[in-house]
């Protein structure tokens, strides 16, 4: 039989050797991590999810098993998903007469028995009391805080019943010791209060779960005493509505607790508890309204956390996931984060099949990177893992140095004499527990300092410091983290980044150790290129042609690529000109306003084709060109026009010229931008001129300059104003400009651009 947790596996086992009249490890027994009691009388074997996972990948015969029983189903833990559909695998091959029994008191059960096969949904009502549920009045006010909200709730609930135990859930440890901290100096000395959390000595949470012989209990609980435990005293539940739950995010490939609200399905597992001796009651802490708005069920562990186990041990199985029956498929971007550690860590071979080394993790009760550090490190790397495997052992506001933690480990008395932080003890004597534990997986003659085998086990977390005084890094998967300006890290040039807050961006980190460059290039020699580059830079708007040293996202050495490809520069250019836009002078300008005029006899000069190929009309006039400020200056006339054969080209200039030819047979550009074609030019250069200027038989706009080259008239009928205006211009200008030439005909004199000759 599975249960979700050590301390419910063995409670469960108790219970029912309790009811059998037998001591455990007769008839009932269990099987826990580091303990066990079971004897050749055996019958039923209670153990933890992940025990059946090993029991099928060492003997998928299992031998000597007749029912495998999986119970609490609903929390839909990873170990339990990946077991059921290992055991539905075994039984289809290897075993049809093996029975399989899935158990919840809150299962949404048709989507198992489909999965089973269409089997019988059997409902058992039990033994249980009445609950009588009380909601808060109205929403809670935010401003009261959390802590004193479920201290004055739990304050509330006891006076209503002035005997029964009450059990108070909380999210984490943290609140339940501020609690506790609020709610002892406000209860009688007759009432003890107990914390209860997953990470406390098992002989602790025992006593939180035995009865009490005098007094009155008040257990303050996480999420561990939801389910398989029945605390004999008590009547009142509290609850916070609130529940942790690790959610691996594969942006930044690390897993952050976040608090969420509990599910209708786990509300109802805490209320529950409230009705399991008597009738009782169950305080919620939220309003009934509220209610609704409660998720059906808890998501799954196999939709939101690490998938690296799991992704191991389908490789040892030799499935993949899409091939296996899981009740829930596994996040597809979950399973590519853990299969790109997996190749990291030697685990997986190119082909995705396991290696011999992945076979060696796979047997290791442990994530697969500590498993990696332990068989590169042997016993020497066990404290290192057992250190990552637990709570932190120093409290909140030590910095997040990891060698303080190792001295620490060695020497805790030292440590508090030399250091002013905090030890955690109880974090300290487990972590040593289970140093003792670890030890014992991987015997090797090789030596590593701790460094070296974080950087092992986390070859995607090395961070490099930025420039710049605030202490940011950049980490070789890519992602970027900051350290506390104070913290005692900042300075160093290179860490191992083991854990942060999570944050998707520019996260904190929360524990790392400093590594050496050289002890990077010993490390992953193989894996430190040489790397050549020409990329445009949006920051400094310039192409930049480098040959970088790089471990991953981490540039060792930088240095400028003196003989970079044109082509490459070019290239690189060209997403620079893709950044900055087209940079059209007047030239390319009144070129566009050309063929914009001729239409679809040409090829297409929109802007958005132009800039879908680059490639192919603009890249071969780029040679010199690296910068905005060049690009700026770039005339790309000659380019556009590359773009017409001779025949559009002439067809061009015939239907739509670029310039009119000037009585002094200068080439005066022809601007189409306007309703009208329009020219502009000096007045005395049209002396002579009794036609007015067209291209073709369309009439130009023609702007008349005066020597100083400003407008004095525009134009549409130039005979016109030979014969009306000119007169009225002419005495204006002989008085502004004497010096040239205002004859009284125009039409007859000849066109100059001279002043008049001296007699």
């Amino acid at each position: 039989m599975l249960e979700p947790r050590r301390l419910a596996a063995r409670a469960a086992a108790e219970r029912m050797a309790d009811t059998l009249g037998e001591p455990i490890g007769h008839t009932v027994g269990y099987r826990i991590r580091g303990d066990a009691k079971v004897s050749a009388n055996t019958k039923i074997e209670v153990v933890t999810e992940g025990i059946l996972t090993r029991m099928i990948q060492t003997d998928p015969d299992l031998p000597g098993i007749d029912t495998i029983i999986f119970d609490e189903f609903h929390e839909r833990s990873l170990n339990a998903d990946l077991g059921l559909a290992l055991t539905l695998e075994l039984a289809d091959a290897l075993r049809d007469d093996l029975r399989i029994l899935v158990m919840s008191a809150t299962l949404d059960a048709d989507p198992i028995a489909a999965l089973l096969g269409d089997v019988p949904v059997i409902t058992s009502q039990g033994r249980s009391f009445p609950v009588i549920p009380h909601w808060l009045p109205r929403p809670l006010d935010r401003s009261l805080g959390f802590e004193q909200a479920m201290t004055d709730l739990i304050l509330s609930a006891m006076s209503i019943d002035d005997a029964g135990g009450v059990l108070a859930f909380c999210p984490g440890e943290a609140e339940i010791k501020r609690i506790m901290s609020r709610l002892a100096p406000q209860v009688s000395p007759k009432v003890q209060i107990f914390p209860l959390y997953g990470a406390m000595e098992f002989a602790l949470q025992r006593q939180a779960i035995l009865p009490l012989t005098s007094g009155r209990k008040v257990v303050l609980a996480t999420s561990i005493a939801e389910t398989s435990l029945t605390i004999q005293d008590i009547s009142i539940v509290v609850d916070s509505g609130l529940a942790r739950r690790a959610k691996f995010d594969p942006a930044t490939g690390m897993s952050r607790l976040l608090t969420e609200k509990v599910s209708r399905a786990e509300a109802a597992q805490r209320m529950g508890r409230a009705g399991r001796v008597r009738a009782g009651h169950c305080f919620k802490l939220w309003s009934k309204a509220e209610e609704g708005t409660l998720p059906g069920y808890a998501p799954p562990e196999i939709e939101t956390a690490d998938l690296t186990g799991l992704a191991l041990e389908l490789a040892q199985w030799g499935s993949p996931p899409d091939k296996m029956p899981f009740l829930t498929q596994p996040n597809p971007a979950l399973m590519t984060e853990a299969k790109q550690v997996l190749h990291m860590l030697g685990a997986l071979c190119p082909n995705g099949l396991i290696t011999d080394h992945g076979k060696e993790l796979a047997r290791a009760p442990v994530h697969p990177r500590l498993g990696h550090m332990l068989a590169m490190g042997g016993a020497v790397a066990a404290p290192i893992a057992a250190l990552s495997s637990d709570r932190d052992i120093l409290n909140r506001g030590a910095p997040a140095d990891i060698a303080l933690r190792i001295n620490a480990l060695k020497d805790v008395k030292a440590f508090e004499a030399n250091y002013p932080y905090q030890v955690n003890r109880p974090a300290l004597a487990r972590v040593k527990t289970e140093a003792k534990r670890l030890a014992k997986l991987f015997r090797t003659d090789r030596h590593f300092g701790p460094e070296q085998l974080f950087a092992l086990a986390f070859p995607d977390r090395i961070g490099q410091r930025r420039n710049g005084d605030s202490p940011r890094y950049i980490l070789s998967n890519g992602k970027g983290v900051t350290l506390a300006d104070g913290d005692t890290l900042r300075h160093a040039p290179y860490i191992i980044c083991v854990e942060t807050d999570g944050r998707p961006r520019d996260a904190t980190v929360r524990q790392a150790i400093e590594i050496h460059l050289s002890d990077l290039r010993d490390l992953f020699a193989d894996q430190i290129t040489w790397t050549q580059s020409c990329e445009w830079s949006r920051r400094e708007k310039r192409v930049l042609a480098r040959q970088q040293e790089r471990l991953g996202a981490l540039v060792l050495t930088d240095q400028k690529w003196k003989d970079a490809p044109q082509d490459d520069i070019k290239r690189a250019m060209l997403e620079g000109i893709r950044d900055l836009g087209l940079h059209w002078p007047k030239t390319a300008l009144r070129f566009l306003a050309r063929v914009a005029l001729v239409g679809d006899q040409l090829p297409d000069f929109s802007t958005p084709h132009l800039m879908n190929t680059l490639e192919e009309w603009l890249l071969p006039y780029l040679d010199g060109i690296t910068t905005a400020a060049q690009w700026q200056a770039f005339d790309p006339l000659p380019a556009l026009r590359a773009r017409l054969d001779w025949g559009q080209m002439t067809h061009l200039d015939a239907q739509v010229p670029a310039s009119f030819t000037t009585p002094l047979g200068r080439q005066i550009p022809i601007d189409y931008d306007a309703e009208h074609p329009t020219i502009s030019l000096r007045l005395q250069e049209l002396f002579g001129q009794k036609d007015h200027p067209k291209v073709g038989n369309t009439p130009l706009r023609v702007t008349l300059l005066s020597p100083a080259q400003r407008p004095v008239q525009t134009t549409m009928d130039l005979p016109g104003f030979w014969k009306t205006s000119y007169l009225d211009v002419r005495k204006d200008m002989r008085g502004q400009y004497p010096k040239h030439p205002w004859p009284e005909d125009p039409t007859v004199a000849d066109p100059t651009l001279r002043t008049k000759k001296r007699s």
